[in-house]
């Protein structure tokens, strides 16, 4: 069998095209999730420790340096742990989903494998 044909039959099973769906939607869920933590859930909490942008959270190690033209010679060295904060939130809420998701998708396979048991 040829290597177009292997591909092509196995583009068209159900299970490749499933999986492209289950990415790409995957992909826009990320997003929708990041801007949910970025946009809706750390400005209330910024605003209840002082109104501190998680954003700018930082330490840095060494200044940047610009000349007098306003021309960024060195660039700063930093530790953003705001954006490892924010990110964070972001791995967590996505997990929880999708945890939560594939266990509803279990108990309704075991409901399916157990129906026709009892039939």
């Amino acid at each position: 069998m040829g290597l177009m044909q292997e591909f092509k039959e196995f583009a068209i099973k159900g299970n490749a095209v499933d999986m492209a769906v289950g990415i790409i939607i995957g992909a826009a869920f990320g997003k929708v999730v990041s801007s949910l933590v970025n946009d809706v859930i750390m400005p209330p909490i910024g605003l209840l420790v002082g109104g501190t942008n998680f954003k700018d959270l930082a330490v840095v190690l060494k200044e940047g340096v610009v000349d007098e033209a306003g021309v960024v010679v060195t660039e700063e060295v930093a530790i953003k742990y705001g954006m490892f904060i924010n990110t964070t939130i972001d791995f967590l809420i996505v997990a929880f989903t999708i945890f939560i998701v594939i266990k509803n998708m279990n108990r309704l396979m075991r409901k399916k494998e157990a129906a026709p048991a009892t039939a």
